[in-house]
């Protein structure tokens, strides 16, 4: 071939390329019905790799590539397309709350939906139906419940310290007969404990007996002689009263007009020695201690109540006790008072029971369980189970199943807690549904797909950067320049 026939092939082949590009060029274009061309306006140019990159004018791409133009004709890329089924309302602000109805906010902002297969919260988590089956995944409406629990806490009974009574003298003397020998002997009131002699005890006799004869001498003397005479024997016999003697002793003195030489010490009231001081001979000063009796008509039962129990516990509840001595038997009492201090090394407060202990089972010392069943502000209120709540001791976190096979973290403020429920102060709603079972695995596999999910906006972040820093040519350039100066260095 000469040289000449080849220039001339390569001018067709130049001519054909043209030709082709301006054909297609011209169908491009859209024409009216008359056949007539239609000028294309263009909006913007945009990069030929990323489409999220653009440019007002003209532009080339990093690899010499031309821009493509964006024609105000072309259809909309973000074409409105069926969204599908909605799961439930989420707030405006992004706040851990959901309805499962339309509802507006504190700002009276509405809930935006959730289609199904929505991604809106980089730690939620879909799982299939056979890895929830697999995992045993069990779910729990969170609903109104009555706020009651029962609580039980170990005590002892003890002593009513209202019914102990003291035996002492008010006068100096000795024990002559000791009536009332053994500590743990019931007594009954008015009974006779100990016979004493007491020199200052014939004194008062005698003055009584004094005192006696002469306002009997003097029944013939003046008004005033018989009553002065009449005082001093009232006076001598009252004092014999307040030295403990008693009525029968002093109607016996009365009587019989002779001084009773062993005058005897009565019991106060019904109960049980609990200590006895005196010994048959001994000698007693006045107040000393001779007798203690306690009765036991009624006793207490002294219970540890731990401090977070103790808003459950009021004065005036009814309680039911369990001694282990008398297993077949139960004992109703009532809280009489709750002490007003806590033990440091227990955490525990006493609380007093008072019992009736009519038959004397009920014996000091003895140990007892309180059983006390109580409810809250008798009214219901808004629980969830104990077994949904992972309680990291900062923060307390339920498992709130969105959908079908799709789960979210959700922080919560938990109240009280009784019989296997706990009270939700803030966090969750009526009718929604939380995980009771397998929670912990599925948290688990939030918090790692949250991780991921970070790492991975953190590399897309890092790519765009990349990418606008291409767009921007003196940019490009500058990072170029400075390259090309720090490997010169």
């Amino acid at each position: 071939m000469t040289k000449q026939a080849f220039w001339v092939g390569f001018l067709i082949l130049i001519i054909g390329v043209a030709g082709g590009f301006w054909l297609a060029g011209k169908q491009a274009q859209p024409t009216s019905s008359a056949g007539i061309t239609v000028e294309r306006k263009t909006l913007y140019y945009r990069h030929p790799m990323n489409p999220k990159v653009t440019s007002p004018t003209p532009a080339k791409d990093e690899m010499g590539m031309d821009y493509l133009p964006v024609y105000a004709d072309e259809p909309s890329p973000s074409v409105p397309i069926s969204k599908g089924k909605i799961l439930y309302y989420r707030h405006p602000m992004g706040a851990a709350d959901t309805s499962p109805v339309p509802k507006k906010d504190e700002m009276g902002m509405d809930y935006l939906p959730v289609y199904e297969g929505e991604q809106t919260n980089s730690r939620q988590l879909t799982i299939t139906p056979e890895k929830i089956q697999k995992l045993g995944v069990k779910t729990e409406k969170v609903q109104y419940r009555p706020l009651a629990r029962s609580m039980h806490a170990l005590g002892s009974i003890q002593i009513d310290e209202r019914r102990i009574s003291v035996v002492n003298a008010k006068f100096e003397g000795w024990i002559q007969r000791l009536l009332v020998n053994t500590t743990g002997q019931t007594v009954k009131k008015r009974q006779p404990l100990l016979e004493i002699y007491s020199p200052d005890l014939l004194s008062a006799q005698q003055e009584y007996l004094i005192a006696k004869q002469g306002e009997a001498a003097l029944q013939q003397a003046s008004p005033q002689a018989q009553t002065t005479a009449e005082q001093l024997t009232r006076n001598a016999l009252q004092r014999l009263s307040y030295w403990g003697i008693g009525s029968a002793q002093l109607k016996r003195l009365q009587q019989q007009e002779q001084v009773i030489e062993y005058l005897p010490l009565l019991s106060p009231v019904d109960g049980v020695v609990i200590e006895k001081p005196a010994v048959a001979g001994m000698r007693f000063m006045p107040g000393e201690l001779l007798f203690q009796i306690a009765d036991l008509q009624r006793v207490w039962l002294l219970a540890d109540v731990f401090e977070q129990d103790l808003d459950w516990v009021s004065v005036g509840q009814t309680v039911h006790v369990d001694i282990k001595a008398y297993p077949d038997k139960v004992f109703t009492g009532q809280i009489g008072f709750i002490y007003p201090t806590l033990n440091t090394d227990t955490r525990t407060v006493k609380v007093r029971v008072e019992l009736d202990n009519p038959q004397g089972l009920l014996k000091p010392g003895l140990y007892g369980s309180v059983e006390l069943s109580a409810s809250h502000q008798a009214h219901h209120a808004l629980m969830v189970a104990d077994s949904a709540v992972l309680d990291s001791g900062t923060r307390q976190v339920v498992l709130v199943q969105l959908g079908e096979g799709t789960f979210e973290p959700r922080t919560v403020k938990i109240g009280h807690r009784a019989d296997g429920y706990s009270e939700v102060l803030d966090g969750l709603t009526d009718g929604e549904t939380v995980v009771t079972r397998a929670n912990f695995l599925i948290d688990a596999e939030s918090n790692l797909k949250a991780a991921l999910d970070s790492l991975s906006s953190a590399v897309k972040a890092s790519e765009s950067e990349g990418a606008n820093s291409l767009e921007n040519p003196a940019m490009s350039e500058s990072v170029h320049g400075q390259h090309q100066h720090t490997m010169g260095n």
